[in-house]
């Protein structure tokens, strides 16, 4: 039998037993109660990302018609269900405990099942966080077939999957840690989304003009001007490299992809490398604004990032906005992505793939504050919120490394 690395002892010091080798079909019975007469309109959604969730609230409407939901299968507070789709998230579908007090109804796609023992319910939802019964469903699941999406799984064969049981006291040990350490998590989420929100919050006031700063003598900056930003800079198309450009070591590099997955509004660190030369053209100069020259939608590709590091290979589908030496590149990416972005989403052309010109670009108009130390105190302030959220987001990534770490440690 295995062991996991990772064991809790009892309150007294003392081992606890062995963990028994279970199955499946020995923990829980299968929910076969439907919604015949319709009248439960609770509809429920397993997802991969937020677990049980009513539809409304996932899909922001109702997807299910009244009357058409008397096949959908009835949940209860601490069934589990099993949603056989896969996603890039959850590669064997979610298998979610539901935690409302409102009795749902779920898609008769979905598998459901009620734990025998309520007790053991804290101690199965995070065992099926897990992947440990991942291998039992590669062998054994994949013979539906039917869609490539769905890894479907008779109820038969459901019954076998493998579970290792510890005794209870032990179980409530693993639940309540875990679930102590998801509580910190969500603390540092919602950190993280409250300085987001400030940051938003001063934006709107910084870039409507009802704050101003004060210059350092105590006068007032001049009035803020609109221009367009082919008066501003002019625009370079990036290096023709690519993601098979990337090297181990050598010279910094960023490919245009990176602006949507890694980068914010201002890059201080760059994350790739290459080994490959280029013109110095595509090497960018302190306060380069990158644009993405195509994306899947135009909201995404009214996005821009300010590089605040000398010598950068810009490569790709971008282009680089090299604006006048007045201006302070951090001040415009904040501008492009806060103030002009619904203007460049309006200019994108293309359906599957949209593209933005730079002749069109060039038309596109801000409106910011002429003097160089106005704008300096803005994108400072700015950058510092920035960063006091790098660091929170930062924090919340040990701790979501961590408690993946945990799940691997604490189950076998």
């Amino acid at each position: 039998m295995g062991e996991p690395k990772l064991r809790f002892k009892a309150d007294d010091g003392s081992e606890f037993p062995d963990w028994e080798d279970k199955t499946l079909g020995e923990l829980f019975t299968f929910v076969t109660e439907k919604n015949k007469d319709g009248h439960i309109n609770n509809v429920i959604t397993n997802s991969a990302e937020r677990g049980l969730v009513p539809q409304r609230e996932y899909f922001d409407k109702d997807i299910a018609v009244d009357g058409n939901t008397k096949g959908y299968t009835v949940i209860r507070k601490g069934d589990f269900v099993y949603n056989p789709r896969k996603s890039a998230s959850a590669p064997f579908g979610p298998f979610n405990i539901y935690e409302r007090d409102e009795v749902g109804i779920v898609s008769p796609l979905y598998t459901c099942l009620t734990p025998y023992d309520d007790e053991m319910a804290p101690y199965l939802s995070w065992y099926f966080k897990t992947n440990r019964w991942h291998p039992y469903i590669v062998t054994h699941g994949a013979q539906s077939g039917a869609r490539h999406d769905r890894v479907g799984m008779t109820v038969a064969l459901m019954e076998g999957i493998p579970v290792l049981l510890p005794s209870l006291p032990e179980q409530r040990k693993i639940a309540d840690f875990l679930s102590a350490v998801d509580a910190v998590i969500a603390a540092q989420q919602a950190e993280v989304d409250a300085w987001e929100q400030r940051k938003k919050g001063v934006m709107q006031k910084l870039f409507s003009q009802e704050v101003r700063f004060k210059a350092d003598d105590g006068s007032d900056f001049p009035d803020w001007e609109e221009k367009t930003l082919g008066d501003l800079g002019e625009f370079i198309k990036g290096a023709p490299l690519s993601k098979a450009d990337i090297a181990p070591e050598g010279n910094p590099m960023i490919l245009y992809g990176e602006l949507y997955t890694t980068y914010g509004e201002v890059a201080y660190e760059i994350a790739r490398s290459t080994n490959r030369n280029v013109d110095d053209k595509y090497r960018s100069k302190i306060g380069d604004v990158l644009i993405p020259t195509s994306g899947e939608t135009p909201e995404e590709i009214s996005t821009a990032t300010c590089v605040m590091k000398e010598g950068v290979i810009l490569a790709g589908d971008l282009y680089i906005y090299r604006t006048v030496d007045e201006i302070d590149g951090r001040i415009m990416s904040y501008l492009l992505n806060h103030q002009a972005n619904k203007a460049i989403s309006c200019i994108a052309q293309g359906k599957s793939v949209v593209h933005v010109q730079a002749k069109e670009l060039r038309n596109v108009t801000v409106v910011f504050p002429l003097e160089m130390g106005e704008q300096r105190k803005i994108a400072d302030c700015l950058s510092s919120m920035d960063e006091v959220i790098r660091k929170a987001k930062d924090e919340l990534a040990k701790w979501q490394e961590l408690k993946k770490g945990l799940l691997q440690q604490m189950f076998v």
